[in-house]
């Protein structure tokens, strides 16, 4: 990845630069709207566990639906669902708006207006952040992720201070109004954006198992494992400042939403600066480094935040936390899309969504409980403990590195002429690809046929197994199920530039012209079956 590309290169794609606009009013509505809910629900009750409770509701839907919106976001149009999800928040924001003004409002009808508004973020994030890839080139990627960063951050600069002020001057319920007409520019502008998806070529995937495809991706790639392993442990421990932020501003003789909006303001304040440095550290350090650093010095803000009761250490102490927390969940951003195909990629970030966001969930309800029962002061520290933790976990699961390979798709796959009047559903579908290996090149196609056969399982097949023939030594023949035959062309579409190195290896290694023999077969037990019809007889070439 050029390290010399500038941090502003996506703002020349006009499609991201409007977008983008777009999207800093709509932060500056949520996190106006954050404070209006967060500062409402210390006014509604005095228990620890419902106030840090609040963050964990806007987080939990994200661990709970953030898979589902990111399977239906790589089967469906993506802009539709986010226009969806955009129309659904701002009727919940505008339904809790009007409960607030009545003042019908109680702690746990706050709690679910808060978790309905986050399940809207649940159905939109996966979609906007796989739209990168379709926004700008993958050279910008990082970047561009980048930028999004930069503005959900310059907005929480201002935006906790101005709904401080919203709420100290008209109320909660002025505050979720604000968050409802944030929207609609965001609405207007995803209206007006044509994405330039490329044409579908297999059938539409059945969501069960485009979720299933997204789990069984991720769990074989090593890499992703990784990285969402150690998002999720960042989340668990980091999440608890944000979730008791209110509680420290409350700690202060008079101190009130202002307060609590301008120590959101130094978090953000702190975000912006680590997102415009964010190339530049990058270009300086391993991933590795660049994580483990970030969550020693969030958990040194923390610790100085539970020992300290000074306003000023408190807030500049929150400076340098605003900027590990952007570096380094960008850094896990930019790692998943990276390391991820397109046709994938919005199932992936939405696991590491999922596991992040879980553990952000978890971590407001355990370390508000802790606060509950100990004071938030012991929370805190208890955190710091569990970031260095997380950040200990890096010497033995370290970060990848940004990927290099190309993972756009190979294309290469020609659906073959078969001999049997197949429907899409039909199956179960058997695969068999014979090679004829020199004895002197055994250990170097072994070697290619371990890679084969992650790449064959991670894209779908079952059962992979590798024979050798007894009789003639040299001769070797791979195999492997699919569910069905639309399965079977998906599974080759989903084959990349990088994937094809490897086939192109176990072509040249194979002996006989014409390359590996390959058999197509349909199962078929003692029923007689009217799904394949005979046409014009065997089905196993190429």
């Amino acid at each position: 990845m050029p390290s010399s590309v500038s941090t502003f290169a996506p703002f020349r794609h006009p499609a991201f630069r409007t977008l983008w606009t777009a999207t800093l009013v709509s932060n500056f509505g949520g996190l106006v709207q954050a404070v209006s809910a967060a500062w409402l629900m210390t006014q509604l009750t005095t228990n620890a566990t419902l106030i840090a409770l609040v963050q964990a509701s806007n987080t939990l839907p994200i661990m709970l639906f953030a898979l589902v919106s990111g399977a239906l976001s790589d089967i469906f149009d993506r802009r539709q669902i986010m226009m969806a999800a955009i129309s659904f928040m701002a009727a919940m924001s505008a339904l809790l708006a009007f409960v607030a003004w009545t003042g019908s409002i109680t702690p746990w009808l706050l709690l679910a207006f808060t978790f309905l508004i986050g399940l809207g973020q649940a159905l939109y994030n996966p979609p906007w952040q796989a739209s990168m890839g379709d926004l700008v080139p993958r050279d910008d990627l990082p970047q561009a992720v980048t930028l999004n960063s930069v503005g959900f951050n310059l907005m929480r600069s201002v935006g906790p201070a101005a709904g401080g002020l919203i709420v100290a001057a008209w109320g909660a319920a002025m505050g979720f109004i604000v968050n409802a007409f944030s929207y609609v520019p965001l609405l207007i502008a995803m209206s007006r954006w044509k994405p330039g998806y490329p044409p579908r070529t297999t059938a539409r995937e059945p969501f069960v198992s485009a979720v299933g495809a997204g789990l069984r991706y991720v769990a074989l790639s090593p890499n992703l494992v990784r990285v969402l392993t150690r998002a999720c442990a960042f989340g668990l421990a980091a999440a608890t400042l944000m979730a008791l932020l209110p509680l420290v501003a409350k700690s202060h003789p008079g101190g009130g939403s202002l307060l609590f909006g301008i120590l959101l303001g130094c978090f953000g304040a702190g975000a912006i600066i680590g997102a415009l440095t964010n190339t530049r550290i990058r270009a300086r350090f391993s991933n590795e480094w660049i994580v483990r650093l970030g969550m020693i010095l969030f958990a040194a803000a923390m610790t100085i935040l539970g020992l300290s009761s000074n306003v000023w250490v408190q807030a500049l102490a929150i400076f340098p936390a605003g900027m590990a927390w952007v570096i380094v969940l960008s850094l896990f951003n930019v790692s998943v899309q990276l390391s991820t195909p397109r046709w994938v990629v919005a199932r992936a970030l939405a696991l590491y969504q999922t596991v992040t966001f879980g553990g952000m969930a978890a971590g407001a309800w355990l370390w508000g409980s802790v606060a509950q029962a100990y004071g938030f002061e012991m929370a805190l520290l208890g955190a710091a403990c569990a970031l260095l933790f997380a950040a200990a976990i890096g010497f033995f699961l370290p970060m990848p590195e940004f990927s290099q390979s190309d993972l756009s798709p190979a294309n290469r796959f020609r659906e073959p002429v078969l001999g049997l009047d197949l429907r899409g559903r039909s199956g179960p579908i058997m695969i068999m690809v014979d090679y004829h290996i020199a004895p002197e090149d055994t250990e170097e196609f072994l070697s290619l046929m371990v890679k084969r056969r992650d790449i064959r399982r991670r894209d779908g097949a079952r059962s992979w197994v590798l024979l050798r023939d007894l009789e003639k030594p040299d001769h070797w023949s791979e195999s492997y199920h699919i569910a069905t035959w639309d399965d079977y062309i998906r599974h080759n579409t989903r084959r990349t530039v990088t994937d094809s190195s490897v086939t192109e290896a176990l072509h040249r290694l194979h002996l006989d012209d014409g390359g590996p023999h390959v058999h197509r077969l349909i199962e078929r037990h003692n029923v007689a079956s009217h799904a394949d019809v005979p046409l014009r007889g065997k089905i196993d070439v190429m």
